[in-house]
């Protein structure tokens, strides 16, 4: 069985790399596209983020 504390764990991480991505994006003025990526990766994270906690808690009860 996973550690969901891990799992949110890396979910944090990957949405703040996803962020980061978007920044250079906008700092080397890059192609819409990889703007949108990073958007698109950092909203499947927090969805990700948010059902792992649900899952957590209903676990716990």
């Amino acid at each position: 069985m996973v550690h969901l504390r891990s799992a949110i764990t890396v979910i944090i991480i990957g949405i703040a790399l996803w962020f980061v991505a978007l920044i250079a994006n906008f700092a080397l003025d890059a192609s819409t596209n990889a703007k949108w990526i990073c958007v698109f990766g950092i909203s499947l994270g927090v969805i990700g983020l948010r059902y792992t906690i649900r899952r957590a808690k209903r676990e716990s009860n």
